[in-house]
């Protein structure tokens, strides 16, 4: 994906995903614009000394929430590319506080489609995750709901050449609210608490995900669901790469959590493309046909009925060294 020349927005840019966007995008390309729409004027300020104007005098920062519209609107003006990762992402926060995760979450999503839509933004893409998957937590509810909203905004787009897709994928190293910092901190009490000692994720990097995301603008057609081919991590495996030395306690499993996640369900195994590098995801009312030449065009196959890509029966997964080499040099 060319992103030369081009006016590009990210939704909570201030976050972990979008510093790392950021950082890739103005490596590689010159965009005309790069807006950073977020809340928080701190994050944006921090955000600009390290992305001095002088040196990226491209990049513009906007503050606003994507619970309104109104500013969305005067936002997305001009705007090519649209990546969408602003949410309420802590499962117990949403768990807690449903209502602020649904206005955010679900309403925010309806406005960014509006707003996009009325601005004539090209390429949409809502970044999701394996929560949003059989969810059985609030916030995974609201993403499902999300996602289910930008797959059915490419049928209300008209004329308009607005094309909207999902991007959906595990956790993130090192992230906020992911496991590495915690367990950083409780390594130096001497003991790390796990929920339970089968549970497995998901796991990519932050570049790895933001890979994955131009990637994907470079391959979207609008409607499909992208899900990367990233390996699974035991917890326990993890709590050993970190703190080798720590005693370990397990605590039970929190409201809301699974143990083992899924990016692809049973029951949508027959609307999915597999190809080499990801899983493609299909809305429900696209053809056999339809299916089938997209994976013809792009070198995959149809998954068969029943097939499941879970955390738990991935065939990729991460050793002890290996998650050795991705925490080191890792602070809190």
């Amino acid at each position: 994906m060319d992103l030369n020349g081009k006016t590009i927005l990210i939704t909570g840019g201030t976050g972990s995903f979008g510093q790392k966007f950021i950082e890739l995008v103005t490596e590689r390309y010159t965009p005309k614009r790069l807006i950073i729409f977020s809340r928080d004027e701190l994050k944006q300020f921090e955000m600009s000394s390290r992305f001095p104007k002088a040196k990226f005098p491209f990049i513009r920062y906007f503050i606003g929430d994507v619970r309104d519209l109104e500013r969305l609107r005067r936002a997305f003006d001009g705007v090519d590319v649209l990546i969408h990762a602003a949410a309420l992402k802590q499962v117990d926060t949403c768990e807690y506080n449903p209502f602020e995760a649904v206005k955010t979450n679900v309403n925010g999503s309806a406005n960014v489609i509006d707003a996009a839509l009325d601005c004539g933004v090209k390429q949409v893409i809502n970044l999701s995750t394996d929560k949003a998957a059989n969810p059985i937590n609030l916030y995974g509810a609201t993403k499902l709901c999300a996602d289910k909203m930008f797959v059915a905004a490419n049928n209300y787009s008209g004329t308009k050449d607005t094309r909207f897709s999902v991007v959906r994928y595990g956790n993130v190293v090192a992230s906020r609210g992911s496991v590495v910092p915690l367990f950083l901190r409780q390594k130096e009490t001497g003991s790390l608490t796990i929920t339970d000692p089968e549970m497995t994720r998901f796991w990519i990097s932050l570049e790895e995900a933001v890979e994955f995301v131009l990637t994907s603008l470079g391959c979207m057609r609008g409607g499909e669901i992208f899900v990367p081919k990233i390996p699974s991590v035991r917890i326990t495996d993890l709590a050993q790469a970190i703190a080798p030395e720590c005693e370990i306690k397990s605590i039970g499993i929190r409201p809301g959590e699974k143990l083992h996640e899924v990016m692809v369900s049973r029951d949508d195994a027959r609307n999915t493309i597999e190809l080499d590098d990801r899983f493609v995801i299909h809305p429900s009312d696209c053809s056999q046909a339809m299916k089938e030449t997209y994976a013809n065009k792009f070198g995959g196959k149809c998954c068969s009925r029943g097939f499941e890509y879970s955390s738990e029966n991935n065939d990729h997964w991460l050793t002890v060294d290996d998650l050795k080499q991705m925490v080191s040099g890792m602070v809190i």
